[in-house]
């Protein structure tokens, strides 16, 4: 938990050093309270006292107690803006870490564990903070300072203040053992509640189409019952805290006072009744000071279970090592721009006891388009998310411009590709903005290239039909558009980037036949000297490809181009003829 603190800079520590002096001066205002009411108690007692002494003693009281206020409202201050600060770092240092994560660690946290431990467990660290800098430094300055002032004082009175404390402190271990668990399981709880809300709202349309609302309804009822009933369990121990507090509370007041009962009837002298009784007034207000110092630490302890859990997992994010390192080589080799080649490549994902990719080996020169093409789950889209690095071969080397994947820094190694995955993922933003995303680190976005990538990828027929044209606002994951012009869209975002290499993961799917034969004939013009690796399914997407490699169960059991496929590849041979009919084929 103390790791955590690291993210505190120097001047953090001189703003707490400052509260903690802002804090003592408020205390030492409190516990002045107590020797005013002493002076008023004495006064009302004594003949021939004025009026105008009992009013100087009452100013003097309220200056103390606003003083006090301006105190509490500066510590409230400068501790809700070292909160705020201190939240900010660590939600920056989480989310730059999982920025570096490659794909196994995201899938071992999962997306809507990320989601929670970036949000609600990142303002549950900044609530104890806030909270804590008042109150952790308050309570004992508090005790220590009211314990001095009553030490002298009667012991039976000391004693019974002593037994308070100990039945406080006894309440708190009970309430801390039995919520603590059940808070480390409403974190786990939450995270799950995010799973199902997030699921049933990005796959909306589907639900409305199979009429699965009561479905996903009860899907959504089931985790929701389960966080509140952990909480309501947590809270309900909690709860039990304020109760049983005031319960201690008054009932030491009751005892300072029947002690002093008691003290009183047996003192003879009526001076020393007077004194006994304004010691027992000013004893009851310091017992106070000392319980309610306590009952300020059981505030934290309240917290600090469930605190404790987001430290933790905030901790398991920011202690999580990247498998996928950073290497140092930001430049190929001379001469050879754009060769990509995979030696002897195997792959199996992790904890996976088969591989997915066995052996694979292929050159693909500058200018060559290369594409992939098998049955479902015969490991393509695996292949080519080698190049970028989402994963690392497991066995042999994967080359691009003749230096090993492994040996450029991701930075470096990104910046030759051009990248369009599977699903077309759309930003919230503009076309503008989702075609120049990524743009290679230039200053300044020229509209005139925007506008002929989005032309060259066949989406400048809609894009000029939107009322704002390139300025039109793309909805977040672009739902506001159809799947054939995400597509489009995702692929002028890589030819705006004018790459060394183009990863085309099955990036055609969602376009007519039409519109796929005219998009790559513009690619094919477009990127005559630019590497292009191709994953489809449409022989008619591949078919003039320079070198078609055609994958089964991770092998690769046919290399070639189209006519020589169809000669010698059974594979290629039974995919051809159940898409296309022979006379077509020809």
């Amino acid at each position: 938990m103390i790791k955590i603190f690291k993210f505190l800079k120097k001047e953090d520590w001189l703003v707490v050093l400052i509260c903690i002096f802002l804090i003592a001066g408020q205390v030492g205002l409190d516990l002045k309270l107590p020797d005013y009411m002493t002076e008023i108690t004495g006064l009302v007692q004594t003949e021939g006292s004025k009026m105008s002494e009992v009013f100087a003693a009452g100013g003097k009281m309220l200056l103390c107690a606003f003083g006090s206020l301006i105190l509490a409202v500066a510590v409230g201050f400068f501790a809700a803006r070292l909160a705020a600060g201190f939240s900010r770092r660590i939600r920056f240092a989480v989310f730059e870490k999982v920025e570096s994560f490659s794909m196994e660690e995201i899938n071992g946290f999962s997306t809507d564990s990320l989601i929670t431990r970036s949000t609600n467990d990142i303002t549950q660290v900044q609530m104890l903070i806030s909270m804590g800098l008042q109150v952790m430094i308050k309570a004992p300055i508090m005790a220590v300072w009211a314990i001095t002032k009553i030490s002298s004082k009667s012991w039976q009175w000391t004693a019974a203040t002593a037994a308070a404390i100990v039945l406080l402190l006894l309440l708190i271990v009970i309430a801390v053992t039995f919520a603590l668990p059940r808070f480390r399981k409403v974190q786990k709880l939450t995270d799950n509640l995010n799973r199902v809300t997030r699921e049933n709202l990005t796959g909306i349309r589907v639900v409305r189409a199979y009429n699965a609302e009561e479905y996903q309804e009860e899907k959504f009822n089931q985790a929701n019952e389960e966080l509140v009933q952990n909480n309501l369990f947590a809270n309900r121990v909690m709860a039990i805290m304020n109760p049983g507090m005031n319960i201690v509370m008054n009932g030491l007041t009751l005892s300072i006072y029947w002690i002093g009962a008691m003290l009183i009837h047996q003192a003879g002298a009526i001076d020393a009744r007077i004194e006994l009784f304004s010691n027992m007034v000013v004893f009851s207000s310091y017992a106070m000071q000392v319980v309610m110092a306590f009952m300020m630490l059981t505030m934290i302890f309240i917290m600090l279970p469930r605190t404790s859990v987001s430290i933790k997992r905030i901790n398991e994010v920011l202690d999580t090592e990247s498998k996928i390192k950073d290497g140092t080589m930001t430049e190929g080799k001379p001469g050879m721009e754009g060769v990509v080649e995979f030696k002897n490549v195997s792959f199996k994902y992790p904890d996976a006891a088969d591989y997915v990719l066995r052996d694979i080996s292929f050159q693909a020169k500058k200018g060559e388009t290369i594409a992939f093409i098998g049955a479902t789950g015969s490991g393509k889209s695996t292949l080519v998310n080698l190049l970028p690095r989402f994963y690392d071969a497991s066995e042999g080397e994967v080359l691009v411009d003749g230096i090993n994947v492994k040996d450029y820094t991701l930075e470096a190694l990104h910046n030759k590709l051009g990248y369009v995955s599977q699903r077309a993922v759309m930003f919230s933003g503009t076309v503008e903005s989702n075609v120049t995303y990524g743009d290679n680190g230039r200053e300044e976005t020229a509209s005139n290239a925007v506008e002929k990538a989005v032309e060259i990828a066949q989406g400048k027929e809609f894009v000029e039909k939107m009322e704002e044209q390139y300025q039109a606002m793309i909805a977040q994951g672009g739902t506001n558009i159809s799947g054939g012009q995400k597509q489009r869209l995702a692929i002028a975002r890589a030819v705006y980037r004018k790459p060394e290499i183009y990863i085309f993961d099955d990036s055609f799917s969602a376009l007519d036949y039409k519109t796929d034969k005219v998009l790559r004939k513009a690619l094919k013009k477009e990127t005559a000297d630019t590497t292009s690796l191709i994953v489809a399914q449409r022989i008619g997407t591949i078919k003039n490809a320079d070198k078609i490699i055609v994958l089964e169960e991770g092998r690769a059991v046919g290399i070639g181009t189209h006519e020589e496929l169809m000669k010698n590849c059974e594979v290629y041979q039974q995919i051809a003829l159940s898409q296309l009919s022979k006379e077509e084929l020809a």
